[in-house]
């Protein structure tokens, strides 16, 4: 169930050049002062969009605390532009890369939910290689997906899916979130391939607090503690939530969530 979107008002960015331009929409909300505290930076999941609950919260927490706080849409997701079936791993961290550099905050906490987590991940990777890994305050992630593609889809592929797949390029799955199927392209798995994140140490050189429900039907608890694994810092955090399914939308979780992003705040 979405909210109300707070007083932001709605922007644009354009992505990519020639048939790969894309228009992407996205909500910032300017510090209240110079407070020195860092942007919260929503990242969010497989066809959610930044109207949701648990992004408009956190917008909400920025405004109350004095924080910026960008909220955006992946192409094909939400009020953005491009087509859903067009979407991959690497085009949608593209997009998450030049909304940061558009806004240009200097330091960040991004939040990461389910396949928001891996583009987290996947875009702290890249500001490392840049030289901007300083930027990153914190990193908080709810049922977070790296590399769902590989770990959670593919192994668990009917015969009917994979003949899918090699005949139409794609195959579709029911979903509990809405009318429409969730529709998984040949394209998003090669590509999910090679953005793999589980296959030695993650470097995030920041703390990160995980939220993880127990009951998620999604994403297995286990699959966090797997990301915990590769996770080599001393300041990685887990809660798991015994009664919490994928969402984790409910107050008690927002709760949760919003006191992970204020300790990662500093304040």
């Amino acid at each position: 169930m979405s909210l109300p979107d707070p007083e932001t008002q709605l922007t644009h960015l354009d992505v990519g050049a020639d048939g790969e331009s894309r228009r992407i929409a996205m909500r910032v909300l300017p510090a209240a002062s110079d407070n020195g505290l860092p942007t919260l930076v929503w990242l969010g999941g497989y066809r959610s969009d930044m109207a949701g609950t648990k992004a408009v919260e956190l917008e909400r927490h920025a405004h109350a605390t004095g924080a910026a706080c960008i909220r955006f849409d992946y192409s094909g997701h939400g009020v953005s532009g491009g087509a859903f079936a067009d979407g991959t791993i690497s085009r949608w961290l593209e997009e998450s890369l030049a909304v940061i550099d558009h806004v240009a905050p200097k330091r960040m906490v991004l939040v990461g939910s389910s396949m928001g987590g891996w583009v987290a991940l996947r875009l702290i990777a890249e500001l490392r290689a840049r030289g901007e890994g300083g930027r990153i305050a914190g990193l908080v992630l709810i049922a977070p997906a790296p590399d769902f593609t590989s770990e959670l889809i593919e192994p668990n592929l009917t015969d009917a899916e994979r003949t899918s797949l090699a005949e139409r390029g794609y195959f579709e799955e029911p979903t509990p979130y809405g009318p429409d199927p969730n529709i998984f392209t040949a394209r998003l798995l090669d590509d999910g391939r090679r953005n793999r994140v589980l296959d030695g140490l993650i470097e995030t050189g920041c703390p990160v607090h995980i939220l993880q429900g127990m009951q998620d039907p999604d994403v297995p608890y286990k699959h966090s503690l797997k990301l915990m694994e590769h996770l080599p810092s001393d300041d990685v955090v887990m809660t798991l939530i015994r009664d919490g399914d994928h969402r984790l939308s409910r107050p008690e979780d927002i709760e949760r969530i919003l006191a992970a992003v204020t300790a990662m705040s500093g304040g």
